[in-house]
């Protein structure tokens, strides 16, 4: 149930009715109408720009407009009262029996409600994380991993046929740097004194690694040249890393469906079989770029390279894609591996980016639009910095990695669900505040607390109903006397839940998963709003002493709002308290 999308229907049908009377005209578009929550909840339950979106074509006051399609939505009996305001919006306040069926279409199906078919089974690949596999996640990879997840959840919430993807960068030099490193601890195991040369790799989870390695190969590899055993030991230590990072992974709650190697593209023709594909679309060309901006011309050396006419699809500038020696550029692997995915028959493909790769959105929106001739898109999430702070004070530090605090750090501190709630509390391109502290405080101001106790205080009440012999399954909720909740408090409570739906079509069309996590957040502001109110008056209590009936009621619109915490929760992957 979609109550938004029923009462846009009728909006849409209204002013298809006015086209038939020759109030308007024909041929009018309607995609811009909304029907959404209004500003101030005093003024109705929902607000329409209908009115204001088809005066211009119509050439007509969207007042009287309004004032015309105001008379046929009243004339709905799911619509108690609708006004004109300002120009021409409309305020809907709809009949008490909507709230009613709300509440019961909850309790009729708790796994499915929100759920929606907006996706149509498309088919879309999030590939998220995707970090170099030379060390532990650090926090950075945290807020990618868990925006990336809760991304791929909500577009599987809302209909969508989704492939989460991990993307291994094992083919470049760090993978070398990172075999080296290795060695040296290889070494140390064997009781050699080592010096970690800058651009190696001293942190203290490669020493694990390094005992790994001799319990394997034993002194087989001591007093040898570097080409006898690179490979090997390259091949040995990206194999440690990623089992580091699936472990680190899976702490945080993050599965994914495939883990795709960057190593897989070279040698096996695929590479070349990207580049032949825009060279047969007349993408490919041989030529000399301009000096980087910045650059005097001195300093330049210009050289002949080919070239991706990436400006034909949206870029500024072409990219090269070959050196002059013949070895391909960084850019190449990644047309590649896109080229894959769209070979996969992916309809869509959204990449999370930290934010050091703003400058990776251009060129690769446009070799996603050049090798799938505009039929795929590509969306980059670029996730900003995380600031993170311990008793007020910048905390930057950890002896495991040397350098950053790591992923199993946060998790170790706070938990996941702290960590991934908390991760989502801003949109994606705005910095994040992480203080250790405030995460762990009992409090309104800390928002996993406040949901959480909100979804606790309900447990607890369902708990004592069970006590008192009280019915609390669903069925039995969703049969009873609904319309007795006539309270503004319950009913605001209720209006609150009815949005749902829509903000799972409208967060999974933006890619926004933040907007669960700010939902949830005033959904449980409602939810205490009238535990708080009940303290002060009897009647608004849960449970009503000797009275089943109208304690059932109260109970139903509680236990709905426990089911759509624990949806939103599912999707952020945060599990629901049931105590604290």
């Amino acid at each position: 149930m979609n109550l938004f999308a029923e009462i846009r229907n009728l909006v849409v049908a209204s002013l298809q009715n006015m086209q038939a009377q020759g109030d308007l005209p024909v041929g009018l578009i309607f995609d811009a109408v909304t029907v959404e929550p209004p500003r101030d909840l005093a003024h109705g339950n929902m607000a329409t720009n209908a009115a204001m979106v088809v005066a211009k074509p119509s050439q007509k006051k969207p007042r009287d407009i309004a004032e015309r399609l105001a008379v046929l939505l009243a004339a709905d009996d799911r619509i108690e009262s609708v006004d004109v305001a300002g120009p021409g919006f409309l305020n809907l306040r709809l009949a008490p029996k909507i709230w009613s069926g709300v509440l019961a279409a909850i309790l009729a199906d708790t796994k499915g409600y929100g759920r929606s078919g907006t996706g149509l089974g498309i088919k879309v690949n999030v590939e998220y994380v995707s970090a170099n596999p030379t060390g532990p996640l650090h926090v950075g990879h945290t807020r990618g991993a868990v925006f990336g997840d809760a991304l791929a959840s909500l577009l599987d919430f809302a209909g969508y046929d989704v492939t989460r993807e991990y993307y291994i960068n094992d083919g470049g030099a760090q993978v070398d740097v990172l075999a080296r490193s290795v060695y040296l601890r290889y070494l140390e195991a064997h009781g050699q004194e080592v010096a970690f040369e800058d651009g190696t790799y001293p942190g203290d989870y490669l020493i694990e690694v390094g005992q790994a390695l001799k319990a394997q190969v034993g002194d087989a590899y001591i007093g040898v040249d570097e080409h006898v055993w690179l490979l090997e030991v390259r091949e040995f230590s990206t194999n440690a890393m990623m089992d580091l990072i699936r472990t680190d992974l899976l702490s945080l709650g993050v599965k994914m469906d495939v883990f795709y190697s960057e190593k897989s593209l070279y040698g096996t023709g695929q590479i070349e079989a990207a580049i032949e594909d825009l060279n047969n679309k007349g993408l490919i060309y041989q030529g000399i770029l301009e000096p980087p901006k910045g650059k005097k011309p001195d300093d330049w050396e210009p050289r002949q390279q080919t070239l991706f006419k990436s400006t034909d699809h949206g870029d500024d500038v072409d990219r090269p894609v070959q050196k002059s020696d013949g070895s391909w550029t960084y850019f190449a692997p990644d047309i590649a591996y896109h080229y894959d995915k769209v070979s996969r028959g992916f309809d869509q493909l959204i990449d999370v980016f930290g934010a050091d790769h703003g400058g990776y959105v251009k060129r690769m929106k446009a070799a996603v639009s050049a090798l799938s001739g505009g039929k795929t898109t590509l969306d980059i999430k670029l996730t900003q910095l995380v600031r993170l702070y311990k008793n007020g004070v910048p905390f930057k530090m950890s002896k495991r990695a040397g350098t950053f605090v790591t992923l199993s750090d946060v998790v170790e501190q706070v938990g996941a669900d702290a960590a991934r709630f908390v991760m989502l509390t801003r949109k994606n391109d705005a910095p994040l505040d992480f203080d250790f502290d405030k995460v762990l405080e009992q409090t309104k101001e800390n928002p996993v607390f406040y949901v959480q106790y909100a979804h606790a205080r309900i447990s607890s009440v369902l708990r004592k109903a069970v006590l008192l012999d009280i019915a609390v399954d669903d069925g039995t909720l969703a049969a009873a006397h609904l319309a007795s909740l006539t309270d503004i408090a319950e009913l605001t409570l209720i209006g609150k839940l009815a949005e749902f739906p829509r903000l799972i079509e409208t967060a999974a069309r933006a890619n926004e998963p933040h907007r669960i996590a700010f939902y949830l957040y005033d959904l449980a502001s409602e939810l205490h709003a009238l535990w708080n109110k009940g303290n002060d008056k009897p009647s608004l209590r849960f449970l009503q002493e000797g009275n089943h009936a109208t304690s059932q009621a109260k109970i139903a619109l509680i236990r709905a709002t426990a089911v759509v915490i624990s949806s939103g929760l599912g999707i952020l992957g945060v599990t629901p308290a049931q105590e604290m």
